[in-house]
C-alpha cells in the first residue's frame, strides 16, 4: 500500500505558470480590446517580465514584441499565436549547454 502524499498546509501552487499562460491572464486582468495594436497592447499591459519557462527567467513584454513582425491583432488568439514562437525559442536557446546537461540528469 503506498502511502498518501502531504496535502493541505502548502502553500506552493499546483502547476508554475509561464509563457503565454501567464499572458493571457494579464489581457484579462487589464481587460484589453481587440482589435489591438502592438503599442496599445503594451500600454495595456506595461512592459513587465514575464516568465518563459518554469525555472522562472524572463522577457519583457516589449523585447517579446520587438521579435514579432505583426503590429496589429485582430483578436486575442491571434496575439498570443504570434508571441508563443518568441516563448518556445527562449525556452530552447535557455541556458546554454550546461543548462540543458543538468535538465536532462534524473537528479
Amino acid at each position: 500500500m503506498a502511502a498518501r502524499p502531504p496535502g493541505g498546509g502548502s502553500s506552493e501552487p499546483d502547476a508554475i505558470e509561464f509563457g503565454i499562460a501567464v499572458l493571457d491572464e494579464r489581457i484579462e486582468e487589464a481587460d484589453v480590446s481587440f482589435p489591438a495594436t502592438a503599442e496599445k497592447i503594451r500600454d495595456a499591459l506595461g512592459d513587465d517580465e514575464i516568465p518563459y519557462d518554469a525555472k522562472g527567467r524572463t522577457v519583457t513584454l516589449g523585447e517579446a514584441l520587438d521579435q514579432v513582425p505583426e503590429t496589429r491583432f485582430e483578436n486575442e488568439t491571434e496575439f498570443l499565436d504570434a508571441l508563443y514562437p518568441v516563448f518556445d525559442r527562449k525556452r530552447r536557446e535557455g541556458g546554454g549547454f550546461l543548462t540543458s546537461l543538468r535538465d536532462a540528469l534524473p537528479f
